[in-house]
């Protein structure tokens, strides 16, 4: 959208604007918002009614802002979303270095042009991600990063160590009218975190003892992590207290929800070019469609929650989102490699898919110290797999109904699964357990599959015998090629 028209004070003087603080702007707009019933911060799913009242009753109450909450919950989204709550287009005076209102200029430079050209100033519109700045704390960040440092070559030029027009400006005054967060506050040196006292108490800025002031009109927000898991450093006491709402955030509460918020940021639909009628997507190049049942995604969101209450996990690290986003991706992944493989044009994903999710697993958990070794890891990772297939197992089935198939393997029966193994050839080894394919169909109907497709009965029959395995009635080998066989 083009920017309002005025280019001069007088003209701007001729429009509706009004000059407003940064957080006046955020308040009127927010409140604009809940009248019209709109989403404050659309596509963040979960936090409705526990952090969304946070931030809006911070909002209101025009307070800088602390987003505390381990990895992966959303802190640095919801802070990239909030200059869509500020105006689109604003106007600052033009032959300025830093940005200032023209009708309330707060800059000794902004001051005196105005009172030099009057109407005539020039002004410029800022768009409003252009008001937004970011700064992911290290500790290598310096106050002249931040603040500013005195610029000696102006210095030189003849002018005032007192005049701000010898200062070379930092990231915070840049981002004057706007909204500046710091990503990791915690890892800000201490030092640096007193250099931001003043800017969140009394709005300004001094630079080495002189008395270079700026009335910055700025919203400060913050990330961190909870102080028990960041041993990089911590917050300062003061800066805490200056800060006026810390706003907690959480994990997913409900397996639906982490679902949801699965789905809406992993890549699970492979297929790029779909036919122009908005059918199913068209197989070609030898890449099949993915169709990701239900309980497989569950399975993905409960592996990932056992991970969160497991006690060889630290969690006070936490683990994170985006560990569900590459479990699900990685699934796919390894059902789209067997689909390519098999030359099946459509692929449903099987629990010998989650053999690969340790991958995209390792990182992501931190264990603890007494746990840590060679192959731990991946150990655990295994046996929390098997935790979420016993539960969801558990929750729809009755492990004695299939006591009768167990038995068929006691007597030396072996039937073997895999990633490459197609589901047409899966099924057909199926047929060599009695009462097996049945059994699967009839689980397939309860998963709110189709019960006559291969692809479905597969999933679903591989779901049993994986649940008689983790609960001791079966046992499994895996070969060095990478195959399964389930056996007595």
């Amino acid at each position: 959208m083009n920017h309002p028209s005025a280019a001069t004070i007088g003209q701007l003087k001729a429009t509706d604007y009004r000059y407003r603080t940064v957080k006046q702007e955020l308040r009127e707009n927010l409140v604009a918002r809940l009248k019209a019933g709109q989403p404050i911060f659309p596509g963040i799913i979960g936090y409705r009614s526990t952090v969304m009242p946070q931030i809006i009753h911070a909002i209101l109450s025009r307070h800088d802002m602390l987003f505390l909450g381990l990895r992966g919950q959303a802190k640095t989204r919801m802070l990239r979303m909030l200059p869509e709550l500020m105006d689109e287009w604003i106007p600052i005076l033009a032959e300025l270095e830093i940005p200032d209102d023209p009708l309330a200029p707060m800059t000794g430079m902004g001051k005196r042009l105005v009172a030099e050209k009057r109407d005539d100033t020039p002004i410029r519109w800022l768009h409003r991600s252009d008001r937004y700045h970011e700064k992911l704390a290290t500790p290598d960040v310096t106050i002249a990063d931040l603040i500013g440092e005195i610029d000696i070559v102006k210095h030189a030029e003849g002018r005032y160590l007192s005049d701000e027009s010898t200062m070379h400006f930092g990231l915070i005054p840049r981002t004057n009218r706007g909204l500046f967060a710091i990503n990791e506050l915690p890892d800000l040196a201490p030092r640096i975190q007193v250099g931001l006292f003043n800017v969140l108490e009394e709005r300004d800025v001094q630079i080495r003892g002189y008395p270079i002031r700026l009335n910055l009109d700025v919203c400060l927000a913050f990330s961190a992590n909870p102080e028990d898991y960041t041993n990089r450093g911590r917050i300062v006491t003061p800066l805490k207290d200056r800060i006026g709402s810390v706003i907690r955030t959480h994990y997913p509460q409900t397996a639906d929800e982490a679902m949801q918020i699965t789905k809406a940021n992993a890549w699970l639909d492979r297929t790029a070019d779909r036919k122009a009628d908005g059918h199913a997507p068209t197989h070609e190049n030898g890449v099949p469609t993915i169709e990701v049942p239900e309980f497989m995604a569950r399975l993905i969101e409960e592996i990932v929650d056992q991970a969160r209450k497991s006690p060889h996990i630290n969690q006070a690290s936490g683990v994170s989102v985006r560990t569900s986003i590459s479990c699900a991706e990685n699934m796919v992944s390894s059902a789209e490699r067997r689909g390519i493989l098999t030359g099946e044009a459509r692929v449903v994903p099987r629990i010998c898919d989650l053999a690969h999710l340790v991958a995209s697993c390792r990182g992501k958990v931190e264990l603890m110290l007494a746990e840590d070794g060679q192959g731990s890891e991946d150990k655990l990772l295994t046996s929390l797999i098997g935790e979420a297939v016993k539960k969801l197992f558990a929750e729809m089935a009755e492990l004695d109904d299939f006591e009768d198939l167990s038995d068929q393997f006691k007597e030396g029966l072996t039937l073997a699964v895999g990633d490459e193994v197609s589901a047409a050839e899966q099924v057909a080894n199926m047929k060599h357990v009695r009462g097996l394919i049945p059994r699967a169909a009839d689980l397939a109907r309860k998963l709110g599959m189709n019960a006559k497709d291969d692809q479905c009965l597969a999933a679903a029959g591989e779901l049993i015998l994986e649940a008689l395995y983790v609960n001791n009635r079966l046992s499994k080998g895996v070969s060095s090629s990478g195959s399964t066989a389930y056996r007595g």
